[in-house]
């Protein structure tokens, strides 16, 4: 079967290259079409018809220009149905050899879905009540060399629709509403983050040498200097030194390049919005992520509860738990029963949760909190007090030196952010890169 969809494949292509061979010849080349005025996109001349359609007078009809890719075609002798797909919507095309013309009409019947048309006509309702556009002038603006996927199965290889979205909007277009929404989302945050003050700056993204997150790096090369460079894995370093420099509130949304593994959570390129602010500590960022939020499920949703991957998530609550609390909660182990790394090792082994022999009580805690809790926590959760042996930029606690006030939060059981009261000791962050550097 897949020899024969290979097979298959390949006569389509060659059968379109003929057609527009074909068009060619006769003086109709596609490609030399470079403007179509639309006056409607499929929504709105839907809407427009359904508003004004008790009102049309007899003879009285809308004059529509749709353009849009053809996504199907069901010829039937003098006439033809066909849907239209543009940017926003799809739309039935009516085509009649008494509407366009025969031979336009002849010219339509060879064209192939994925075509990309212009139709003006007008709209009516079929006996189906399908609002329509009633061609009286069809134009072929790009012919489609290469078939869309099998319609019947639609495209539903997961990598393929990573790797090829602009085939995966076609085939699916509910998907462009995850662009869209997308979009709103960034808008809303720098509106958001405006209003409270902060300025949005652009820091370097080619470096010297590699800093900051712990993370592989892309490396390439500066011919004019004849240095190697380092694509950035984060924007931190830099955003801090203009807190250094007096600029009190700064954001930055940036592209990030880490030279690693890759799944459908993680791509070695993708971005990230940090933001720092003078003279708050790590509950004022909390309470700035709930705020934020809340107002992001009501501007792009419409509601605080909102439906995502199969569970409902209610933006409205959120929950605050410690590291040690969460751990407690749900596997039942309690940090402040250890009085030694040996005891927090004995708890891993008999939870039967592997770490490293000379794991100390604080990465103990890390792991069981993998182990046990971050796939429980759908709800938004802030998670805080991070063990400083795992948090190398985070203050430590003053009531407790063995944890920082850092938290991270997570919604439908995935992180969606970290932060921390900004660690400004220098012997203090000297020694912790050095830890790092020792272990690494």
């Amino acid at each position: 079967k897949t020899m024969d969809n290979q097979i298959n494949s390949t006569n389509e292509l060659a059968v379109r290259r003929e057609k527009l061979a074909g068009l060619k010849a006769a003086g109709n080349d596609p490609f030399t079409v470079t403007k179509y005025d639309v006056t409607h996109t499929a929504p709105q001349a839907k809407a427009e018809f359904n508003e004004k359609e008790a009102t049309l007078n007899e003879g009285e009809t809308i004059t529509v220009r749709v353009a849009g890719r053809m996504v199907g075609k069901r010829i039937m002798g003098k006439a033809s149905f066909a849907g239209l797909l543009d940017g926003e919507g799809k739309i039935q095309l009516y085509v009649s050899r008494d509407g366009v013309g025969e031979d336009a009409y002849a010219g339509f019947k060879k064209w192939d879905v994925g075509d990309i048309v212009g139709v003006e006509g007008f709209l009516f309702r079929t006996r189906t009540g399908e609002v329509s556009v009633h061609a009286t002038s069809i134009t072929l603006l790009a012919k489609a060399l290469l078939p869309l996927p099998e319609k019947f199965h639609g495209l539903t290889n997961l990598e393929q629709r990573y790797r090829q979205r602009y085939v995966d909007l076609i085939v699916n277009p509910e998907v462009k509403d995850t662009f869209v929404k997308r979009s709103k989302i960034l808008s809303l945050i720098r509106s958001y983050l405006d209003s409270k003050g902060f300025l949005e700056v652009d820091t370097p993204i080619l470096l010297p040498l590699e800093i900051g997150a712990n993370a592989r790096p892309f490396v390439t090369h500066h011919n004019t200097l004849d240095i190697d460079m380092y694509l950035r894995v984060e924007t931190e370093l830099y955003l801090k030194r203009l807190i250094v420099g007096g600029m009190h509130k700064v954001y930055e949304v940036g592209r990030i390049f880490r030279n690693e593994g890759m799944d459908t959570k993680h791509n070695p390129e993708f971005t990230s919005i940090e933001l720092y602010q003078a003279f708050t500590d790590y509950y004022g960022m909390m309470d700035l992520v709930e705020e934020l939020y809340k107002m992001l499920a009501t501007e792009v949703c419409g509601s605080t509860t909102i439906t995502y991957q199969g569970n409902e998530i209610d933006m409205a609550h959120w929950e605050r738990l410690t590291m040690v609390e969460a751990v407690k909660k749900y596997s039942g182990v309690d940090y402040n029963d250890w009085t030694s790394d040996e005891d927090a090792r004995a708890d891993a082994k008999r939870l039967h949760v592997e770490v490293p022999a000379d794991a100390t009580r604080g990465t103990v805690l890390v792991e069981l909190f993998d182990a046990f809790v971050e796939d429980k926590l759908i709800q938004p959760t802030f998670i805080y007090d991070y063990p400083v042996e795992n948090s190398p930029l985070a203050k430590r606690k003053p009531s407790d030196p063995r944890f920082t006030e850092r938290f991270e939060y997570f919604i439908n059981a995935t992180e969606f952010g970290n932060a921390f009261s900004e660690l400004n000791d220098p012997i203090d962050q000297k020694e912790r890169f050095q830890k790092q550097v020792e272990m690494r």
